[in-house]
């Protein structure tokens, strides 16, 4: 299986040889422990600061003279973008100690301190150790952002803060309902990453439909080059490229039911037909060799070295990998590549939606002052300084005018307004935390890639991790509105 051409004697397209052919499928899940004791500890609800008064420079409120606590996750955009954004807080309170933690152990860190009702009062939750934010707000662990999502912006006191935000950056936060929950800060461009240099050496554009992929990965495999790594120990980056795809063979209602968990979602004909495509490039040989045993650093590393074109990957790629990028690297992000022409959306349709994912917790000291950080770095200012260091969008609609865009995020930019109305944005992964990165990502996708799993089974299991997942009573469900 798996094994294809695009077209036969009959003319039929892939997807109609796929199915005739086919016999037809970085994140530690935090435990429930912790999450159970999270839900019972309400003991830090009585030690919230006193309010101070609203003004028009400080509209939330905010205790001028209280301390803040902010933990920062110190990873692909490390800290110092959030380190400026401290010093705006501190010059608008200076009688305010501000506490700033910059830590890669999320949840070790903090499990303790959610457990005693003591929590921060603003949490960049990612990474490796990122708590599972539909659980957290589930069992009412997180505080409501609307107040800060309807305060003036920093810049334009006529303008709510939500009406500067990128599109669907507030629908995300919301999870169920009106309520705003999470709001991520970075704005992420997801796709198939990789290096204009390497496909100028190879006389190549960009493919726009599999054939096109399947054939520049054959060329680029005669010069001793693998047509595509990514992070095996952590194969739920996979989904970043073949989500969309998905989505562009079947349009955006196959990816909404896959996440509102319906009954056989996972095998309608784009699932399978996506599953078949990737699994070509196992069976072709087109995966670099020893990719399921590479972490998302040495796969990147890989890619920047020239030994593989192409990787699925977000935004955040162009700073993590900046040290092993070379000057002439060239880096570029493009949608998923079409399969044939019968797909339901055009070429271009990508995955782009907030990512870095701040919260303030219902347990916090100075909640008005976690929120009145995320104004703060919402301001045109902070987006731009967010921006030039750590080369990705903010969740800020603008904050690009006059700055100087690398390849990678003039791709970025490119790519979104290609896509125009066509920007997906699955939402399994910031909904089932567990069911995502853990089943999916690691007992699915991982074994398909790696030649363990066929595709018809790979269908087979996800449907029953996500059956499973939606008659799970402990766990609290979602579905798009």
């Amino acid at each position: 299986m798996g094994s294809t051409s695009a077209q036969n004697s009959e003319g039929l397209g892939r997807r109609d040889v796929i199915k005739r052919s086919a016999a037809i499928g970085l994140i530690t899940v935090p435990t429930m422990s912790f999450l159970a004791s999270c839900a019972s500890s309400d003991s830090g609800s009585d030690k919230k600061v006193e309010k101070g008064k609203a003004t028009e420079k400080n509209p939330l409120g905010v205790n001028a003279s209280a301390p803040l606590d902010f933990v920062l996750f110190d990873g692909g955009f490390g800290t110092e973008y959030a380190t400026d954004a401290v010093k705006g807080y501190e010059k608008a309170f200076p009688d305010a100690k501000v506490k700033f933690t910059p830590t890669q152990k999320i949840q070790s860190e903090l499990q303790p301190r959610f457990n005693g009702g003591t929590p921060p009062d603003l949490i960049d939750n990612s990474g490796a150790e990122q708590m599972d934010m539909g659980v957290l707000a589930g069992k009412k662990q997180l505080a409501d952002l609307t107040p800060l999502m309807d305060a003036p912006s920093f810049d334009d006191p006529a303008k709510k803060v939500r009406d500067t935000l990128r599109p669907g950056v507030l629908e995300m936060g919301q999870l169920d309902g009106d309520p705003v929950w999470i709001m991520y800060y970075a704005y992420t461009v997801y796709g198939v990453w990789y290096s204009q240099t390497a496909l100028d050496k190879l006389d190549a554009q960009y493919p726009e439909d599999w054939d096109a992929m399947l054939a520049l990965c054959a060329k680029a495999k005669k010069k001793g080059i693998a047509g595509w790594t990514y992070a095996g120990k952590y194969p739920y980056y996979i989904p970043f490229s073949l989500y969309p795809f998905i989505g562009k063979i079947g349009g955006r209602e196959v990816l909404d039911a896959i996440d509102n968990l319906e009954p056989n979602a996972w095998k309608h004909p784009a699932v399978k037909s996506a599953f078949e495509a990737y699994f070509e490039l196992y069976k072709k040989g087109y995966i670099l060799q020893g990719t399921p045993g590479l972490d998302h650093i040495q796969s990147q590393t890989a890619w920047t070295e020239g030994k593989a074109l192409f990787i699925p990957n977000g935004s955040w790629v162009e700073n993590e990998a900046a040290k092993t990028t070379p000057k002439d690297f060239q880096m570029k992000v493009a949608a998923p590549s079409s399969l044939d022409s019968s797909d339901k959306l055009p070429f271009g349709a990508l995955w782009a939606s907030g990512g870095e994912p701040f919260i303030v917790p219902a347990n916090a000291k100075n909640p008005d002052g976690g929120m009145e950080q995320l104004r703060i770095m919402l301001s045109e200012e902070s987006s731009k300084n967010f921006t030039s260091k750590v080369k990705s969008l903010s969740s800020f609609n603008g904050g690009t005018d006059g700055l100087s865009l690398s390849t990678a995020l003039q791709a970025g930019v490119d790519a979104l307004a290609k896509a125009g109305a066509n920007v997906l944005n699955p939402r399994l992964q910031d909904w089932y935390v567990e069911l995502q990165k853990q089943k999916i990502g690691v007992g699915v996708l991982g074994e398909l890639m790696a030649g363990r799993m066929t595709p018809a089974e790979a269908v087979k299991k996800c449907q029953e991790f996500a059956d499973a997942t939606a008659k799970d009573s402990s766990i609290k469900h979602y579905k798009h509105q």
